[in-house]
C-alpha cells in the first residue's frame, strides 16, 4: 500500500472547487435560496483555506480563530437573509431574483 499524504495543495484544490461552485451558483441561479447556498459555499471555501494555511504555515491558532468568526458570520448571514427572503415572498409571492424589481413606496 503506497504512503499517501495530504498536503496543502489538496486543500487548495478542494477549496478552489468549492469556491468555483459557489460562484457559479451565485452568478447563474435566479432563486434567492440557491444564491444564499452559493454564498455559503464561498464562505466554506474560505474556511478551508484558513485552516489549511494555519496547519501548514505555522501561524499559531490565527486561522482557526478566523474560521470561527467566519462560521458565526455565516450563521448570522443565513438568519438575516432568510428573513429577507421570507419578507420578499410575502410581498411578491416569489423568490425569483429576476422578478423582484419593484421597490415598495
Amino acid at each position: 500500500m503506497p504512503n499517501f499524504q495530504i498536503g496543502l495543495t489538496h486543500f487548495l484544490v478542494i477549496s478552489s472547487l468549492l469556491f468555483g461552485l459557489g460562484l457559479f451558483a451565485v452568478v447563474t441561479r435566479r432563486n434567492a435560496i440557491m444564491i444564499l447556498m452559493g454564498i455559503e459555499l464561498i464562505l466554506n471555501a474560505a474556511n478551508i483555506n484558513f485552516i489549511a494555511f494555519n496547519k501548514y504555515g505555522q501561524l499559531g491558532v490565527d486561522g482557526q480563530v478566523i474560521s470561527i468568526f467566519v462560521i458565526i458570520l455565516a450563521a448570522a448571514e443565513a438568519v438575516i437573509a432568510l428573513a429577507i427572503v421570507l419578507n420578499i415572498y410575502n410581498n411578491f409571492k416569489t423568490v425569483n431574483a429576476d422578478e423582484i424589481d419593484n421597490l415598495k413606496e
